[in-house]
């Protein structure tokens, strides 16, 4: 049995046209921005069936590969998201594994080298004949007194000479006994 043009099939259930716009009016879900997701589709798909030209209406094929475009395009977006998710969720427990194995460190000396780009008074970074920034480097030892995540990367709180620094993980050159 041929499915009546004036029928929309959703989930395995067909909806005439009139129950499905009412399905469509009473659902008060707004969207965020104006992407076309699967009832927007849908419903452009049935206004384009309700307004065809009697005489001369659209082949069904038609139909079905805009279907199947937008059925595929669904999944892509689908597969995007999904994996999404999973990055972040690695890049949660990698996150969460370093904090733990960075807390052993607390209350060991450590040694670290920060490079501080050089400056003029109104704040603007010093460039040497190249354009390249100058830069400073200082050597550390202290001790580690925490752990921070700031911006969502792990960092070090250590403590020398009284003064406390946030010591980026590539910056630490020795943990334990540290030499200068």
């Amino acid at each position: 049995m041929a499915a009546d043009l004036n029928t929309v099939t959703v989930g395995g259930v067909t909806y005439s046209k009139a129950d499905y716009d009412a399905m469509q009016a009473s659902k008060t879900t707004s969207r965020a921005n104006d992407a076309l997701d699967k009832d927007a589709f849908l419903q452009l798909l049935v206004t384009q069936m309700q307004y065809q030209d009697p005489l001369d209406p659209q082949d069904n094929s038609e139909y079905v590969a805009q279907l199947a475009q937008f059925s595929s395009l669904e999944q892509m977006t689908n597969v995007y998201k999904s994996i999404e998710e999973v990055s972040q969720m690695v890049s949660n427990i990698d996150t969460s594994v370093l904090v733990g194995q960075l807390s052993s460190m607390i209350g060991k000396d450590i040694a670290w080298t920060q490079e501080t780009v050089q400056t003029d008074a109104s704040g603007k970074a010093i460039v040497d004949a190249n354009g390249n920034a100058v830069t400073t480097t200082t050597d550390f030892v202290g001790k580690v007194k925490g752990v921070n995540i700031v911006d969502g990367s792990p960092k070090i709180v250590a403590e020398s000479n009284g003064q406390t620094y946030q010591v980026e993980i590539s910056e630490v050159r020795q943990v334990g006994e540290a030499d200068a």
